[in-house]
């Protein structure tokens, strides 16, 4: 998952971009970690990845609110303050509409005097991602069918010493990880953590290709099948990806999946 803000650069002007983001980060939402942790220098790179995802999902929900004079806009980031409160960005339009329809003015917290008087009728909702809560989490008794053919065409997100091997190694190495974790989750389905990808919602799994490490290689990504007690893996992500998709939807709590 990329996070250039591609769409949301198209629908507003940032002036002092990078600004606004580390005052978003370090000052006015609760305190979290939005850099991975091999990042040297801070460019909360989650961060922009989230707000440029959460927009896209946003406009497709028509959940942008404007003022009737459509003068301001604003939307809610489903960030909170560190009093949890709603943080909304909220934008003014653009004195130079051939560019963007509006410009960015600030990231606010819903109390603020601005949002109170431009949108106090008509607070724009958060992003939501899922109407079956069932889907969030694992059941331990349904079965795991994964496709070995279609997961390793994403051999570059491999380890390096499997990357190399030989066809017969890899798939015996793969089904005896994938083996482990699904005996792993059934005895602690809170290892699976929910993803948002392609409109779907599916689950990651820990996944453990490197002997005597304490760290999972990958995650799988396992999808519910509808009527049916199973579950069907055909891709594995790196763990960056996997934080990315994962976050769009609430900030990961397990030690398996951390930035």
């Amino acid at each position: 998952m990329s996070y250039h803000s591609e769409e949301l650069f198209k629908f507003a002007y940032f002036p002092k971009y990078d600004e606004q983001i580390e005052y978003l980060a370090e000052y006015l939402a609760a305190l979290e970690q939005w850099d991975f942790s091999d990042t040297r220098t801070k460019e909360y790179a989650i961060l922009k990845n989230y707000l440029e995802h959460t927009f896209r999902r946003l406009k497709k929900e028509e959940k942008i609110s404007y003022t009737r004079d459509n003068n301001f806009a604003c939307f809610n980031t489903g960030l909170v303050t560190r009093n949890y409160e709603d943080i909304h960005a909220f934008f003014e339009k653009n004195k130079n509409p051939e560019t963007t329809p509006f410009c960015f003015k600030a990231f606010k917290k819903e109390s603020d005097q601005e949002i109170i008087s431009h949108f106090s009728e008509n607070l724009p909702d958060r992003a939501n991602y899922f109407d079956e809560p069932e889907l969030l989490i694992f059941n331990p008794k349904c079965e795991i069918i994964y496709d070995i053919d279609h997961i390793i065409e994403n051999i570059s997100r491999f380890p390096n010493r499997l990357r190399s091997a030989d066809e017969a190694t890899l798939r015996r190495e793969i089904a005896g990880a994938i083996d482990e974790t699904k005996k792993r989750v059934k005895t602690n389905y809170k290892l699976a953590v929910p993803q948002y990808y392609q409109d779907k919602i599916q689950l990651l799994l820990p996944l453990w290709l490197t002997p005597g490490s304490p760290n999972p290689d990958l995650a799988l990504a396992v999808e519910k099948v509808r009527s049916s007690c199973k579950y069907s893996a055909r891709t594995c992500l790196t763990l960056k990806m996997a934080y990315n998709n994962a976050r769009l939807i609430v900030k990961p709590e397990t030690d398996w999946l951390q930035p």
